[in-house]
């Protein structure tokens, strides 16, 4: 829409509205021209209320002038004796219920008369209307007062009181209405009324349902129209929804005009509601007037209290009237104008305004224009490390201090009260107290080869005061001075064995005093505590609980530190970021652990978890330093180690920036400017202050926000504690601090223009300490400012940070200016351009590094923020704009985070989907799913590093420190929760629904379409129970399922909200042992059956949804009644054990059956039978019985005694011996005619033979062997056979040699679609590079398209891809598993076993969107043919329905296996 449109301005005129006329504009180039005044009218009033200040010009309004007014029609309470009785109904006992219905005429609008009787209590409506041709609820624009809209799917309206009943008349003029629908709630007893346990629904009297033909005046359209983009919210229309929203407002009023609305009644109300300028004459006799000079000062203020808002003219006027209103009041209540305008100057005319947004552009949608930009550049692939094992239980060297310290504390019978260890520059400094006989003994002692003098005092009260000790106290050479006394250290005896160290002690009275305060003097130097005087209890320190667990996964080492320092850290914030910067370079040289640890311990702080000041008065000042001070470190690790960048992201969103200059100190010396300055040192500002003297904290920011909504809502106290409440200050916590807030504010009105003043200075003040994530200090500080004002900030100059781009400073204005803007997406895009602006700036060397970092860390609070603001603007929005917002929180998230490669190759699949949507491309919606499930993966990856990260630190530490154990369970909840991941998975919820519905995907994907009937059990994941054995038929419910798990026994269905691949292991095996295998998309339908726990289901899947219904287990007549007292009879299956034949190596023609397994023999089959464009790889095998021939080679005796132990031990029920003998079988020496014959078969075949590369190639290859024939004892393996009751000695393995193909493409087809059964139809499923994602457990889903055999020109893509991860191997060799226990009649053996390629694969993160498969259509139908004409010319060949698995390399089709499908 056009700029203009912000800027027209429907004028008020003083002519009568029947009188108005609109001059239609001349430009037509925008939606709603202005509307002109017409000549020789004169303005009613020139008031300009814009920016931050008033100007307004007198006018004399014409009082004595009428105006015809006509009112807004709305839905209200109205009576119509001519109701017609509609229904009469008894809804419980004696309360009846009566509904009327009447009708004004044709055109008019219906009455409903509702009205219960013999019922008292609150009673609300719960209703909605029918059209014809929908069933669901429709909500009427027009509805009585105190309607509420309900979850947007209903109206509530509360009925009103009469007698002993209740009534509640409504109007709807809804020419669609059919009928209203609606229930009654009783409030007071949560009692629902209903008609027989169904709505009450009443028919409405037919309407005419067309819309005459006829024409309004343009000019009435173009306002209608205004209107309607008022109500949508302003938005930014293009030309072609312009031309929609104008002729659906001449729409609007063609309907009007049939139910019989005049034309001219059309205009008074619609130029009515333009202007929403009504001036009402005033009710007082002309004798009583209010001078114009004093409604405009009333105005100014009622403008000022309302936060000074950019009014449009129209709004001037009816805040000049309603301003007028006000002072008239006052000269009825007898207050002559004298004393009215007192009152006004003091601020004491009461008076009702709402608080307006501050922003100057509100409704103004202006935006941005993004670069273009080459998202891969945005990649991180810094992946962080642990490297805590080396602190591990290993002991380390003591200090001599640490070994004095043990030593004295062993020497000593004392109860030990309290011991530290302090830094003196490059000394330790111990003060150890102990108590016996009821004295107090401090023994202090130090290394420093220095003489050291003790300056020291004790306190009574007050930790940290200094009162001189008495006479009594004194040790030998001490002299007292002003408040204290100094005593020189005493030097070690050479004939100590702890001559190193000088000591002192000191006896007090335990009763009297309460602690010891202290600096040190060496070489003329004062050595202080971090800047501050050393402070020791006297008072026993508090026992550090018992940790629970062990600390694995922790940095156990630096948590066990932290929880030792805790009680000196509760002294003070000073104290506490002291020993975390003290701790920093342990928690660096840790890894990420280490880092999580500090993290862990911030944030129980910053969350309030732990005490923040305890008998400690600590200087602001000193805070802010020590804020600096880890900050500063901060800095550099950030700098220093990237791979850790997140972690120290988080980290400092927990503490504050810290004072630059002099600030911190600033805060204990401008709250005694804001009490002097505003007459206000008594009461809560004296209690305050003494807090902010005590020891200031992120509370005092909240306080003082409370104060100013508190001045701002006409000293509303109830306004005052809602935002200490919302900020999570309670009346408890308040009296909890050291220097207790007791009272309530309680200001004077003349106060109000100061204190509003100086509180919001003393805000900037509070922030720069406190807050680094505050956004609008945050951007100060980085820009930079000077203050020169009075008392606040004074001669603080913050320089502009250094190399910012050109231009930020008018991009972060602008996202200041759209802060608080309702329409949320300009300032989305301005808070992602600028931190994409700042990104080149964090990745440099700074000294102002902090700076820029704690603006980014703001920038992305307010993304957060900012979306959440904006949900209702997705209410009514379509895909397109649900899209744009999960694209722009994505990006958000992206550049929080570390290793962010799979989120941004997410962000170029929503860049596509949104090209496609736009282009109308009839797969957007299909694509914009796997992009969707996606980043859904992506998201539950970052969340399950986050809880493996952090999770084991918080319960170790938290049990440590005692923090709440709530706290603990969500510790890694609330992190997420706080960032945009949180965002983007509601964002993600909301859209999901519709590209289901667009593509015609449903709530089901149907794998196995199985008839069943059994009991439902919800677990976690498929893998813990899949060796589980179930004893009457069993409907799981399985929230993780992975691919590759095995079906347990009595398991006859498996419902998840996973998506496994169709042709993955699982699946296949669901659908070999005839279970019912489904993903469920819809959360309310997976709720809905884990609500079912323990009940009896009968499941009745089709090709496309699983129906379900509860079953009376005493109702079954029919057979599958039997399945409740047996599970499905085991088919009798047996293995033919196989001989050595005498040969290590076969080639391929020389496959049988009694030398390898199907595999290797279906491969041989095709080499030359199938066409010549599909490649068949050159295969050699090692034959059945090579492992057990080798096995029993001499130069393995030990080797094969050691797996007949394991084997013993498995038949005892042993498990584990599983993992060992595959272990042990690793061991295993190649005979050397093995490997000569293998070597020679291999060449002759055309294969490159690994040991021409070196010896290390070979070691590789006989490596990948052995794995092949380990993986007999697979756990899966093992436990399928024992279901089956193979006899697991029976089980040959045969190893199948092929070169790898390094594929561009992998594929398994079915030649049968297995979801449908339909023969006629070819399913295939593909993905980037080995098929090893396809077929293990890899999560996301595979590209899969069907192809009806008739038209294999014709493939149909059925979802596209969202696996993360593709695998890619060098020119190598595969060694196959072909066992023959795979591929028996009744019993799918395949999958079960692994095959090994000799080299490892790379791993690499997939970026689809440049991947001609997904972005070429004709490529895309290109392979997708060549692979549905490979699988029909195989499935022709051996005349059965086949299992193949190939790959595509340079558009070439290779079959790699081929096997009967199950």
């Amino acid at each position: 829409m056009s700029h203009s449109i912000f800027h027209q301005t429907l004028l008020c005129q003083t002519q009568t509205v029947a009188e108005h006329q609109s001059k239609v504009s001349s430009r037509g180039s925008t939606l709603f021209p202005a509307l002109s005044v017409s000549k020789g009218k004169k303005l009613v009033l020139s008031t300009n209320l814009r920016g931050n200040r008033l100007c307004l010009r007198k006018r004399r309004f014409a009082m004595g002038r009428n105006r015809n007014t006509v009112a807004i029609p709305r839905a209200v309470l109205t009576s119509n004796a001519a109701s017609e009785l509609s229904g009469k109904f008894n809804l419980d006992g004696n309360i009846e219920l009566q509904v009327g219905v009447s009708s004004s005429g044709p055109g008019g609008a219906t009455q409903v008369d509702i009205q219960v009787s013999n019922k008292s209590g609150s009673l609300i409506l719960h209703w909605g209307v029918l059209h014809e041709s929908q069933g669901k609820w429709v909500l009427p624009s027009r509805h009585p007062d105190g309607t509420q809209v309900y979850k947007n799917r209903a109206l509530r309206t509360p009925f009103v009181k009469s007698g002993s009943g209740s009534f509640l008349k409504i109007e709807i003029d809804d020419p669609a209405a059919q009928a209203i629908e609606f229930l009654i709630l009783d409030e007071s007893q949560n009692k629902w009324f209903k008609n027989n346990g169904e709505n009450f629904h009443i028919k409405l009297p037919g309407k005419d349902e067309g819309v005459q033909q006829g024409s309004v005046p343009e000019d009435l359209v173009q306002v209608q129209a205004y209107l309607r983009w008022e109500r949508n919210g302003k938005q930014m229309y293009t030309p072609e929804k312009e031309k929609e929203e104008y002729e659906a407002a001449r729409q609007d009023l063609l309907k009007e005009v049939a139910r019989g609305i005049s034309v001219q009644d059309l205009r008074a109300r619609l130029t009515n509601k333009a202007n929403t300028a009504e001036v009402k004459q005033p009710s007082v006799s002309g004798t009583k007037n209010i001078p114009d000079e004093l409604a405009q000062v009333q105005a100014y203020i009622r403008w000022e209290k309302a936060g000074k808002p950019n009014y449009s003219p129209e709004q001037q006027l009816i805040e000049f009237e309603e301003a007028r209103k006000e002072l008239l009041g006052e000269l009825e209540k007898g207050a002559s104008l004298d004393e009215i305008r007192k009152k006004i100057v003091k601020g004491e005319v009461q008076t009702k305004v709402a608080k307006q947004l501050k922003t100057k552009k509100y409704f103004h949608v202006e935006r941005i224009q993004r670069k273009k930009r080459d998202w891969t550049e945005l990649i991180n692939r810094n992946v962080g490390e642990n490297i805590v094992e080396q602190f591990v239980d290993v002991p380390k060297t003591m200090t001599v201090i640490q070994r004095y310290a043990k030593e004295k504390e062993e020497y000593d019978k004392g109860l030990i009260l309290n011991r530290a260890i302090y830094k003196l520059a490059d000394n330790d400094l111990l003060v150890l107290v102990t108590k016996d006989a009821g004295n107090i003994k401090v023994h202090l002692a130090t290394d420093s080869k220095s003489p050291v003098t003790l300056h020291w005092a004790l306190s009574r009260s007050t930790p940290g005061e200094w009162l001189v000790p008495p006479a009594s106290a004194l040790p030998p050479g001490s002299v007292i001075m002003d408040k204290a006394a100094e005593t020189p250290f005493n030097p070690g005896s050479p004939s100590h064995p702890s001559f190193e160290v000088q000591s002192l002690d000191i006896e007090v009275d335990g009763d009297t005093f309460k602690g010891i305060t202290f600096v040190t003097l060496s070489d003329g130097k004062w050595i202080k505590n971090n800047g501050s005087d050393f402070y020791v209890e006297f008072s026993e320190k508090k026992k550090i609980q018992k940790a629970s667990g062990d600390g694995k996964g922790t940095a156990k080492f630096l948590l066990d530190r932290i929880a030792e320092m805790e009680s000196e850290a509760q002294k003070s914030f000073m104290h506490r970021f002291n020993i975390a910067s003290e701790l920093m370079d342990q928690a660096k040289n840790a890894g990420q652990l280490g880092l999580a640890g500090i993290l862990v311990w911030m944030r129980f702080m910053a969350t309030r978890q732990l005490i923040w000041n305890k008998n400690y008065n600590v200087k602001p000042r000193e805070i802010s330093q020590a804020q600096d001070r880890l900050t500063d470190l901060l800095q550099d690790a950030y700098t220093s180690y990237p791979q850790y960048r997140e972690l120290v992201r988080m980290i400092l969103s927990t503490v504050g920036r810290g004072g630059e200059g002099d600030v911190g100190q600033r805060i204990r010396d401008e709250i005694l400017v804001i009490q002097r300055k505003n007459e206000c040192k008594g009461g809560m500002m004296e209690e305050w202050h003494q807090k902010l003297h005590n020891n200031t904290s992120p509370d005092d920011v909240v306080i003082c926000q409370a104060l100013i909504d508190y001045i701002n809502n006409d000293f509303d106290i109830g306004v005052y504690w809602k935002t200490l409440n919302d900020n999570g200050i309670t009346k408890e916590r308040l009296l909890s601090y050291d220097r207790a807030i007791h009272s309530e504010p309680n200001f004077r009105r003349d106060q109000k223009e100061g204190l509003l003043r100086d509180l919001g200075n003393y805000m900037r003040t509070l922030k720069a300490v406190h807050s680094g994530a505050d956004l609008e200090s945050a951007i100060t500080n980085c820009l930079g400012y000077k203050s020169e004002g009075q008392g606040f900030m004074v001669g603080v100059q913050i320089n502009p940070v250094s190399g910012l781009p050109s231009g930020f400073p008018q991009l972060v204005q602008f996202v200041m200016e759209h802060v608080e803007v309702k329409y949320v997406e300009p300032l989305l895009e301005g808070l992602l351009e600028a931190r994409q602006e700042l990104r080149p700036s964090l990745n440099k060397s700074q000294s102002r590094l902090k700076d820029l970092l704690f603006l980014d860390v703001a920038l992305d609070s307010t993304v957060r923020t900012a979306v959440e603001r904006g949900y209702e603007e997705l209410n009514n929005a379509g895909p397109e704009k649900i899209m744009y917002f999960i694209f722009l929180v994505l990006e958000n998230l992206a550049l929080s985070s570390d290793n962010n490669e799979d989120l941004i190759y997410c962000l170029k699949g929503w860049e596509i989907a949104l090209s496609m949507c736009k282009s109308k491309d009839t797969h957007w919606a299909l694509y914009a799913k796997s992009v969707l499930d996606r980043t859904r993966l992506a998201l539950a990856t970052k969340s399950e590093e986050y809880h493996n990260i952090l999770q084991p630190s918080a319960e170790y530490l938290g049990s440590l420190l005692g923090v709440e154990t709530w706290a603990v369970e969500i510790f890694t909840e609330e992190i997420i929760r706080a960032g945009s991941a949180a965002s983007l998975s509601a964002l993600l919820n909301r859209l999901d629904p519709v590209l289901r519905k667009t593509a015609n995907l449903g709530s089901w994907q149907v794998i196995s379409p199985v008839e069943t009937i059994g009991y439902v059990v919800v677990v976690d994941e498929l893998l813990s129970v899949q060796n589980k054995s179930y004893e009457r038929p069993t409907i799981l419910i399985a929230k993780s399922v992975r691919g590759e798990e095995e079906i347990p026994d009595g398991a006859v269905a498996v419902l998840t909200p996973d998506m496994p691949d169709v042709l993955s292991h699982v699946s296949v095996r669901a659908r070999n042992s005839k279970v019912c295998f489904a993903t469920c998309f819809d959360p309310s339908i997976l709720a809905d059956l884990e609500s079912k726990k323990g009940k009896l289901l009968s499941l009745k899947p089709t090709s496309a949804e699983v129906v379900y219904s509860e079953v009376n287990e005493g109702e079954l007549i029919d057979e599958k009644s039997s399945h409740l007292n047996e599970v499905g009879s085991v088919p009798s299956i047996s293995l033919v054990k196989k001989q050595f034949s005498g040969r290590y190596a076969v080639s391929s023609e020389e496959f049988t059956g009694e030398m390898v397994g199907a595999k290797s023999r279906n491969i041989s089959y095709l080499k030359g039978k199938v066409p010549s464009w599909i490649g068949i790889p050159t295969s050699v095998a090692l034959p059945f019985g090579v492992f057990e021939h080798v096995l029993s080679d001499k130069s393995n005796q030990v080797v094969a005694e050691k797996v007949n132990v394991l084997k013993r031990k498995l038949t005892e029920g042993d498990f584990s011996a599983l993992k060992d003998i595959r272990e042990t079988v690793l061991q295993l020496n190649a005979p050397p005619q093995l490997v000569e014959e293998l070597k020679t078969k291999m060449k002759s075949s055309g294969m490159p033979w690994p040991g021409d590369e070196g010896e290390q190639r070979w070691e590789q290859a006989w490596k990948a062997i052995k794995k092949v024939w380990g993986s007999k004892w697979n756990e899966r393996a093992y436990f399928s056979t024992r279901k089956v009751k193979l006899d697991h000695d029976y089980l040959s393995m045969a190893v199948l040699v092929q070169e790898v193909v390094n594929a561009d493409y992998a594929f398994v087809i079915h030649t049968t679609n297995p979801s449908s059964g339909d023969s006629s139809e070819i399913y295939t499923e593909v993905v980037k590079g080995l098929g090893e994602t396809l077929v293990g457990a890899y999560p996301g889903r595979a590209l899969s398209f069907i192809c009806k055999k008739h038209d294999l020109d014709s493939p149909q893509v059925l979802g596209y891809p969202s696996k993360p991860i593709g695998l890619y191997i060098r020119r190598s060799i595969i060694f196959r598993s072909d066992s023959n226990g795979e591929d028996l009649e009744g019993y799918a053996g395949a999958g079960l076993y692994d095959s090994v390629p000799m080299d490892e694969e790379e791993k690499v993160v997939l970026d689809y969107s440049s991947d001609p498969l997904i972005v070429d259509g004709s490529f895309r139908k290109s392979i997708l043919s060549s692979i549905a004409r490979a699988g029909n010319a195989i499935e022709e060949l051996y005349g059965s329905p086949q299992d193949i698995e190939g790959v595509i390399r340079d558009g070439k089709v290779y079959v790699v296996q081929t096997r009967p499908q199950m």
